[in-house]
């Protein structure tokens, strides 16, 4: 029991590529603020008619403009 609640606390937050709903509730927000995120971010690849976001694109957009 113990052991497999270590195992799931050192799994990954998320997967490297999520849908727009998806990575919204990974970061607690809107749909639409998530959108705005990954294009100001650059981190949208489209394939198809399926949009998928690069979750450590936003990461990285993120930390640059954290206040210090």
């Amino acid at each position: 029991m113990f052991a497999e609640l270590v195992l799931k606390a050192q799994a990954p937050r998320h997967s490297k590529y999520v849908r727009y709903k998806d990575g919204a509730k990974i970061y607690g927000m809107s749909v639409r603020q998530f959108t705005t995120l990954a294009r100001d971010a650059g981190a949208i690849s489209k394939i198809n008619r399926m949009v998928l976001v690069n979750t450590e694109l936003i990461d990285k957009f993120i930390e640059y403009y954290r206040m210090k």
